[in-house]
């Protein structure tokens, strides 16, 4: 997967909340791309047992965004809903409705540094390839207490599989 992703890569990008566009985020320093949904036999093989084991239709997914991250690079806590009180966010949902859980799959470990930060909880998941961490979030609330950020890489590179899953088909 890192390697099917590697060509595409750009510097990340944020959905811009005022015009549902996207934007330049100095909160996130990573280089990222999408893959369609079923855009390779591997791809859909993943998309089908993602479904499966969340109990989630394929077809409500994001297609997978791969995320790279070299040293210094990280992503800020932020919530991965979208903000209802936003202008720009009736433009996001049409897409297939309001994110409702995020699923960050690991695809290598990082020599040092790169975890997953829970603020409010107190938590910070450490990368381990082949793991993953999923997290729901029933409306968009900061009483869901998903504020979550990706830590500062260290050493090393750290590579990352995410999907999000929407209320409905997203298009």
């Amino acid at each position: 997967m890192i390697e099917a992703a590697r060509p595409r890569l750009a510097r990340s990008l944020t959905v811009q909340t005022q015009t549902g566009g996207e934007e330049l985020n100095p909160d996130r320093t990573s280089s990222g791309m999408f893959f369609q949904r079923g855009e390779s036999e591997l791809l859909a093989r993943l998309e089908a047992r993602i479904a499966h084991l969340l109990r989630w239709p394929v077809e409500n997914g994001e297609g997978l965004q791969v995320l790279h991250y070299r040293p210094g690079a990280e992503y800020k806590p932020h919530y991965d809903y979208f903000d209802p009180g936003e202008p720009g966010t009736a433009k996001v949902l049409q897409r297939g409705g309001q994110r409702l859980a995020t699923l960050v799959m690991y695809l290598n470990e990082p020599q040092q540094g790169g975890g997953t930060t829970f603020p409010d909880l107190g938590l910070e998941v450490a990368p381990q390839r082949g793991n993953a961490v999923f997290f729901s979030y029933d409306r968009p609330s900061p009483a869901t207490r998903t504020l979550h950020g990706g830590a500062p890489v260290v050493a090393g590179e750290k590579w990352v599989a995410t999907k999000w899953l929407r209320e409905r088909e997203f298009k």
